[in-house]
């Protein structure tokens, strides 16, 4: 397309297989927004696009991303407000015409499996900070393993008991987050639903508010998913020594929330996708010829993740070596 749609806080700028989404910086772009700064969208990520009325004499024009495309997206499972939501153009109210043409441009860009969960991540993983402070401890990720370290301010006896942690990732299935701005954050639970490697999964939540958690304002967290306890039924976050929490002044959404997506994006990564009991695993010389501009993107992805250290030096040889052989 080539051609810049330029909106409040937001520029989307077309190529013929992408857009690339810029967030300008300034007092009135959110904070999580300016964190990303810009971020390139493939088509191929997206399930549709959605023009709307807006507040106050705008159109909203949205890209929906597909579940299991995004890790950012798989992390925030649906909790961010509209503000904060980096798929969203608002446009004024004069430019609906303009909106709706490039809606339509996008539709017929969209690839065959639009339509269904995406297999692997096709956004690149927003850069993470490589540390935040939550209400109860310090989070770091060195790209290969979490570490929580507790504050006596904060922290639970639970926590305190156990001692600092460190999670490799491959003792990881995936992340919860939940975001403190988020509805019912306050007191009351959010929606439950862990992003494991991928989509998110929806379902009731039972959400863990009592000593060693934040006063007043709403409750947030960051749990890691555990092989070891997959099976067991989540304990109260400000007890988990998986688990850090924060409030809004704590763990702020711009710093947790890719903090969570970069550690989902490393545990997919790391996670080959399972064969059925019993069943063959695939006949990849039988598979289909891929397109060498779609191995050359993927292998792309991947030096980037090499490089920001979410992947080791094998990891990365064995992956591109496995797309290599797709040609």
């Amino acid at each position: 397309m080539g051609d810049v749609l330029a909106g409040f806080q937001t520029v989307w700028e077309f190529d013929t297989d992408s857009m690339l989404i810029r967030f300008e910086r300034g007092i009135r772009t959110p904070k999580l927004l300016q964190a990303l700064g810009e971020r390139r969208i493939p088509f191929e990520a997206l399930s549709g696009v959605e023009l709307a009325v807006g507040k106050r004499g705008t159109v909203v024009l949205r890209a929906v991303p597909r579940p299991g495309a995004d890790p950012l997206m798989d992390a925030a499972d649906g909790q961010l407000k509209d503000a904060y939501d980096p798929y969203r153009l608002v446009l004024p109210a004069e430019r609906e015409t303009l909106a709706d043409y490039y809606a339509e441009r996008i539709r017929e860009s969209l690839g065959p499996e639009a339509d269904l969960p995406a297999e692997a991540h096709l956004v690149t993983v927003p850069t993470p900070p490589l540390s935040f402070k939550a209400y109860d401890g310090k989070a770091s990720f060195d790209g290969k393993a979490i570490s929580f370290r507790w504050f006596w301010t904060g922290a639970s006896s639970e926590k305190w008991k156990v001692g600092d942690q460190r999670f490799r990732i491959d003792e990881l299935t995936g992340v919860e987050w939940r975001s403190p701005e988020s509805r019912g954050s306050a007191g009351t639970a959010p929606r439950e639903g862990a992003a494991k490697g991928g989509a998110a999964k929806d379902g009731t939540a039972r959400n863990g508010i009592g000593r060693g958690s934040p006063k007043g304002g709403g409750h947030g967290h960051l749990r890691l998913l555990r092989r070891a306890t997959e099976n067991q039924p989540p304990g109260r976050p400000d007890q988990d020594p998986a688990a850090v929490v924060f409030g809004m002044g704590y763990g702020l959404v711009h710093q947790s929330l890719p903090f969570a997506a970069a550690v989902l994006e490393a545990v997919r990564a790391s996670s080959p996708v399972p064969c059925a009991e019993g069943a063959q695993a695939p006949n990849r010389a039988a598979a289909p010829r891929r397109d060498p501009a779609d191995i050359a993107e993927r292998i792309r992805h991947l030096g980037e993740l090499h490089t920001a250290g979410l992947l080791t030096d094998d990891e990365f040889s064995a992956k591109k070596a496995e797309l290599l052989a797709e040609l």
